[in-house]
């Protein structure tokens, strides 16, 4: 499926291709800039060319729905900018931050304050989201503002009717469990009584059309986590670890997914090992095992990131997996803990997908 000409002759002409955040059965989505009169500007694409032909109608849908409502959030600064829209392609504004899961604001009061004004003005505009339970539509700006993305479920209201009034107050509702889990010290009375009561038809939706969407995108999909990875990060990674971590050379591994313009997903498997050319050794016992299929890309480095507890920094693994390095600066607490990612940036495998952004904002001597 190709895209419609006068589509095809815009983007040929203003999109600078960049790299690619996430490709589906319902779109592709990537990063890059737009030509704007005489100057470019870093935005993101979503395109639906690459989609399969039986989900084609949905995607089309979803897409329409975007458009609509990104195009009524126009000036709000709520989320991305609404830059230029055809028939199966369009391009938003990049916002400068990182996803809620990725950032982990722990306590930041601030942020759920800015989130909740944000959603306010979401609202007052007649639009509600519908899709607010995933960490990964909620970003934490490097200003520390919270801004929403993906808008493909969002709905657009003429009036305040009651059905806009259960959506809005789900929107809330799931804005709530966020912070929560975050900062939960900080929910007043009346967002616990918020919380402890879903709307009539939140919990008709929990008891039957959830069961009906998790059947569907889990196993026609194969839609199984939020960072996009599916069955190969749930059900492969865990397999392909404890091999890795049979070699006694190794003394432990993280693995991530990444996006992958010849495979859709590919896995990314930073090894925390002495012998850099350990990587040669472990390909051939993960092939002499006969489980799940390699990842695309194994980096043996000298200690992996890790936070207080000691666990690693998989937010952090993630963003060098995609090429996302400008975004990694503003979630480092010093600049020992840059530092320290010096040999992990420098070393990095996946550079079939990498842009000039990439080292824009970063303070590390790259190469």
């Amino acid at each position: 499926m190709s895209l419609p000409k006068n589509d095809a002759a815009v983007l040929s002409a203003r999109w600078i291709e960049g790299v690619l955040l996430k490709r589906d059965v319902f779109s592709t989505v990537e990063r890059g800039r737009l030509r704007i009169d005489d100057r470019e500007t870093d935005a993101v694409l979503r395109r639906l060319d690459q989609v399969p032909w039986w989900s084609f109608l949905l995607a089309r849908h979803l897409f329409a729905r975007e458009r609509k409502a990104l195009s009524r959030a126009k000036g709000l600064e709520v989320g991305p900018e609404l830059l230029w829209a055809g028939r199966r392609a369009l391009v938003r504004g990049f916002i400068d931050g990182v996803a809620l899961h990725l950032a982990k604001p722990y306590g930041d009061i601030d942020y759920f304050r800015s989130a909740k004004v944000t959603l306010h003005r979401l609202h007052r505009a007649g639009i509600c989201h519908n899709d607010l339970a995933k960490e990964q539509n909620w970003l934490v700006g490097r200003d520390g503002r919270a801004y929403l993305t993906d808008f493909q479920l969002a709905a657009c209201f003429r009036k305040r009717s009651r059905l806009f009034r259960i959506a809005a107050y789900e929107d809330l509702r799931h804005l709530l469990k966020h912070k929560r889990s975050y900062a939960p010290h900080a929910l007043t009375p009346s967002e616990r009584k918020i919380l402890a009561r879903k709307s009539f038809v939140a919990s008709l939706w929990l008891a039957t059309g959830k069961k009906v969407y998790r059947a569907i995108t889990r196993g026609l999909f194969n839609f199984t986590d939020r960072e996009g990875g599916g069955r190969r990060l749930v059900n492969d990674a865990p397999v392909l670890a404890d091999l890795i971590r049979k070699n006694p050379a190794v003394r432990d591994t993280a693995i991530v997914a990444f996006a992958d313009r010849r495979s859709g997903v590919g896995l990314y498997a930073f090894v925390e090992a002495d012998r850099a050319a350990l990587e040669s050794q472990l390909r051939s016992e993960l092939a002499a095992a006969k489980g799940p299929k390699p990842p695309e890309h194994i980096q043996v480095v000298h200690a992996l990131p890790r936070d207080a507890s000691g666990r690693p920094r998989t937010e952090i693994l993630q963003l060098v997996a995609m090429n996302q390095l400008d975004l990694i600066e503003p979630m480092m607490a010093s600049d020992a803990d840059l530092a320290f990612l010096k040999d992990i940036l420098e070393q990095r495998k996946n550079l079939r997908d990498r842009f000039n952004f990439e080292t824009s904002e970063l303070k590390l001597p790259l190469h």
